[in-house]
């Protein structure tokens, strides 16, 4: 078992990580990859899934070194698949090339491959190497794992707040908290999201578009709660061009309520039975898979930040904290039960950056 790694293979495992990433947003349900064709020392080709049902990565790379790939080195951040899916298994594409050796960051954890890769590679007396930062695959693709290993969603939960963490004032006035740069950043992880979710109470105060705009990228499914739906037929996200991309998950089984929601295209899913009489949050997990999006950003606000973070779902949060002082104002978290610091939540794999003038924490939840 190989327990060195040498900076040669840090070096183009990288490469094949930052173009995976190129992709982000793209792939789902399949997860992002990226391959590195070398050869004496040098780059000879290289790819990456550009798009659900496109040529996978080892493809694209292998095409563009053409036949100088025999006797090269293949760096992929994710083992080569070996079945039949939407194109054939990259991993007889890998062997008919003719590389000597295949470099490896995640063993892939879907049973269709899960090691069936890696042995038709070593039948094929191809030399592979595996675990070449497992950690930063594991991140790039964290949503396909989960998914791949549970059968759920990853969920992100996301918000801005100022230094002392309010999220709104007490009139509601929240626009705008956190930085343009900031704002710029969150179209990122829209881009990034299958989903992005928020409250009947976001809608009726912001009237938000929720879309993909400051960066490029395709639309997410725009996911609203709205326990008693009383969300106004004149919100944005009820008659632009992406209506047909909106779902609202309500308690309500009036169809007198229901129907001009539908009328405009917008999708309707009862989902009572949740805490206190609101969202039964299981049912949005189970839409989700059933429509094959493994990934949620939800943006709030209190109450929708406060029932996820109750549920025991969230498996990340990113919060913007803005260098502002607001005094009272609407708290980020309500109630979460906590009345001991033994119990609090705890956070792992903790990070900070700079995002204009504003502070990104981002954490997962252990």
């Amino acid at each position: 078992m190989k327990t060195q790694v040498s900076k040669k293979e840090l070096r183009y495992m990288q490469r094949a990580i930052r173009l995976a990433r190129k992709a982000e947003g793209d792939t789902s349900p399949n997860p992002m990859v990226g391959a590195v064709v070398v050869k004496e020392g040098r780059i000879i080709g290289e790819g990456f899934h550009r798009r659900f049902g496109g040529p996978h990565a080892e493809v694209d790379a292998l095409d563009r070194a053409g036949t100088d790939a025999k006797g090269a080195e293949l760096y992929v951040n994710l083992e080569p698949c070996s079945h039949f899916g939407k194109t054939p298994p990259c991993v007889d594409r890998v062997i008919q090339s003719g590389v000597s050796r295949v470099v490896i960051s995640n063993r892939d954890p879907n049973p269709l491959v899960n090691g069936a890769g890696l042995r038709k590679l070593s039948e094929a007396g191809i030399e592979t190497i595996l675990d070449v930062l497992p950690d930063d695959g594991e991140k790039l693709n964290e949503a396909y794992f989960k998914f791949i290993r549970t059968g759920k969603p990853f969920v992100v939960l996301k918000w801005a707040q100022t230094i002392d963490g309010r999220i709104a004032t007490g009139t509601g006035d929240s626009r705008w908290i956190s930085s343009q740069a900031s704002r710029k950043f969150t179209h990122q992880l829209r881009r990034a999201a299958d989903a992005v979710l928020v409250g009947s109470g976001t809608v009726q105060n912001d009237n938000p578009q929720l879309t993909v705009r400051h960066v490029k990228g395709r639309q997410p499914w725009r996911i609203v709660l709205d326990h008693r739906l009383d969300i106004r037929l004149d919100s944005t996200i009820l008659n632009d061009d992406f209506r047909s991309k909106t779902v609202v998950f309500t308690a309500n089984q009036d169809s007198s309520t229901i129907e001009p929601l539908q009328a405009k295209g917008v999708e309707v899913e009862f989902a009572a039975g949740g805490n206190e009489g609101r969202i039964d949050l299981d049912a949005v997990s189970k839409w989700m898979v059933k429509n094959q999006l493994i990934s949620l950003l939800v943006e709030g606000g209190r109450r929708v930040i406060t029932s996820y973070l109750r549920s025991g779902v969230v498996d990340k949060i990113m919060v913007f904290v803005a260098p502002k002082l607001m005094g009272k104002g609407i708290d980020a978290v309500g109630d979460l039960g906590i009345e001991a610091m033994q119990y609090v939540r705890m956070m792992k794999n903790v990070s900070y950056r700079k995002v204009g003038p504003d502070i990104l924490v981002e954490a997962y939840l252990r």
